[in-house]
C-alpha cells in the first residue's frame, strides 16, 4: 500500500507546494489500524457464510480485529503527533472501506465495473490529500 501512496503524497505536496516529511508513528499506527478494521469486516463477511465451529473462529477474528482498530485509532490520536480526529477517523474509516472494497473483490467475487474503481480511486485520492494538507 505504501509503494501506492508515496508517489501520491509526493504529488500532492508539489501542488500544494509543501515539504516531503516523515511519516510519524501516528500514521503507521493509523494505516495497521485501517488494515485491521478491513480485517473485521472480512471476518464479518466470512461469519455469514459459515456455521458450527468455523462461525465461532471467525467470530473470534472479528473481536480481535476490532480490539486492534479501536486501540491503533486510539493511538494515532495521541501523542506528541497526534492526528487530529476528523483527519485520523476519516483516514481510518477510508483505509478500511478501500481494504473491504479489495478484499470483497478477491474474497467474495463482488462487482468490478468501472464506476467502482473509479470511485475507490478517487477514496484514496482522498485520504493522501488528507495526508498531506494536515496541520500535525
Amino acid at each position: 500500500m505504501s509503494i501506492l501512496i508515496s508517489p501520491l503524497i509526493e504529488l500532492l505536496c508539489f501542488i500544494f507546494g509543501k515539504k516531503q516529511r516523515k511519516m510519524s508513528i501516528n500514521w503507521i499506527l493509523l494505516i495497521i489500524g485501517g488494515l485491521f478494521e478491513t480485517g473485521f469486516a472480512v471476518s464479518l463477511g466470512k461469519a455469514q457464510e459459515t456455521s458450527g465451529k468455523e462461525f465461532w473462529m471467525w467470530m473470534v477474528s472479528f473481536a480481535i480485529c476490532v480490539s486492534l482498530s479501536m486501540v491503533l485509532l486510539y493511538k494515532a490520536m495521541g501523542g506528541e503527533q497526534a492526528i487530529p480526529v476528523g483527519t485520523a477517523y476519516a483516514v481510518w474509516g477510508a483505509i478500511g472501506a478501500i481494504g473491504t472494497v479489495i478484499s470483497g473483490i478477491f474474497f467474495f467475487n463482488e462487482a468490478v465495473n468501472f464506476w467502482r474503481v473509479f470511485f475507490l480511486v478517487t477514496l484514496i485520492i482522498s485520504v493522501v490529500g488528507l495526508q498531506v494538507v494536515s496541520s500535525k
